[in-house]
């Protein structure tokens, strides 16, 4: 084979990819959800279902004016979850998913914007339940991503997220790993999790 004929069937390739991801965040292959549909809970807080992850379908804001973010994006779960749940506001109520991390900040040390202690993948400090997990960009979705953990044993965490998008589940398992001292989720796009502390 020539090597044009590679160059074309490899950039062939590389936009077959690209287009089924990008549909896989956009175009639902379950028809009988609903936008604003409740899919999940936890601790009473409920996941609704948003269809594509671009989707907004308005802003939702406590009844004393408090911004939980728009519907039903991921940031509007996770401030919600901690409003209703953990009875936490956060000073700076707005920004995308990954600027719930400020990568000034070191490890353990308190987020004065979500008023949040803040620690960095891989940290001294494990993952514990109620933490909010906070996910980079990427090229399918820049703003990043946000998601509670709900359980953490010695090898594992478990997540309950808010529009992973229209085909994704709203639980998921991510890898855990203990070494030299410090913690690591094992997931190349989380950047850490915040913490309340009383």
């Amino acid at each position: 084979m020539k090597l044009k004929s590679l160059q074309y069937l490899f950039i062939a390739v590389i936009l077959v990819i690209t287009c089924t991801f990008w549909a896989f965040n956009k175009v639902s292959f379950a028809p009988d959800l609903k936008v604003g549909q409740k899919i999940d809970s936890l601790n009473g807080v409920y996941v609704y279902y948003n269809g594509s992850v671009g989707n907004v379908v308005g802003r939702n804001t406590t009844a004393d004016g408090y911004n939980l973010g728009l519907k039903y994006q991921c940031v509007e779960f996770v401030k919600r979850y901690y409003y209703q749940h953990l009875k936490h506001k956060m000073p700076d109520s707005y920004g995308h998913a990954k600027d719930f991390y400020d990568r000034a900040i070191a490890d353990g040390r308190k987020n004065k914007k979500r008023n949040l202690v803040q620690f960095t993948n891989t940290s001294k400090s494990k993952p514990q339940v109620n933490d909010l997990l906070v996910f980079d960009g990427n090229i399918f979705n820049e703003y990043g991503h946000v998601a509670i953990i709900s359980k953490v044993t010695a090898s594992e965490i478990h997540i309950v997220q808010q529009n992973p998008g229209p085909n994704a589940k709203s639980r998921i398992v991510l890898d855990l790993n203990f070494k030299h001292g410090k913690w690591t989720i094992k997931h190349d796009e989380i950047l850490g999790w915040l913490r309340k502390v009383k």
